[in-house]
């Protein structure tokens, strides 16, 4: 047995280089938009459903339009943000999508247009989960699907905290 398993980890040693050298290609099944995601935003529970509408139009107004002059609408004044691009507050918000990405409002908003799968709440928390798109990094012609996670803790209506999978960017090399 011990000889067995031996020999497999050297053929897998001798294989490893050569599938280091193949290009990833994505296994799964394409992720898939729910064809009405807005319908995805409403609840019989009273405090689910205030909680699901805000995290509606934060979807809409604020990261589909990008109206975040609006954003105090959604977002409470000490807004604790987990994502490393930007700062906590609702100021620092407004800051980062605003000064930083650049990111210029639609004059109307009237359609979440965002792919949305899936819409969860529990309690005071909203998780709405999306189809991202992503580039092979050997060729950028093609694409391959995964889902993104936005969770928001809401207080009093108002999003007072938030999550998803965001990372820091890789260094540029020189």
């Amino acid at each position: 047995m011990k000889r067995s398993v031996a020999l497999i980890v050297a053929a897998l040693a001798v294989a490893a280089p050569a599938f280091s050298q193949m290009p990833l290609r994505s296994l799964a099944d394409p992720v898939k938009a729910h064809p009405d995601p807005e319908s995805l935003f409403s609840s019989k529970d009273a405090k689910l459903n205030v909680n699901k509408q805000a995290a509606l139009h934060i979807m809409r107004e604020l990261l589909q339009c990008n109206q975040w002059d609006r954003a105090g609408e959604w977002l409470t004044d000490k807004y604790i943000q987990h994502n490393p691009m930007a700062a906590s507050g609702l100021a620092g918000v407004k800051k980062y999508f605003i000064e930083v990405a650049k990111r210029k409002p639609t004059p109307t908003c009237t359609k979440l247009t965002s792919p949305v799968v899936a819409v969860q709440a529990e309690g005071d928390y909203v998780t709405v989960l999306a189809v991202r798109e992503f580039k092979y990094a050997d060729d950028p012609s093609l694409s391959y699907t995964s889902t993104w996670f936005d969770t928001w803790r809401f207080v009093g209506g108002k999003a007072d905290e938030h999550w998803d999978p965001a990372t820091l960017p890789a260094p540029v090399k020189p």
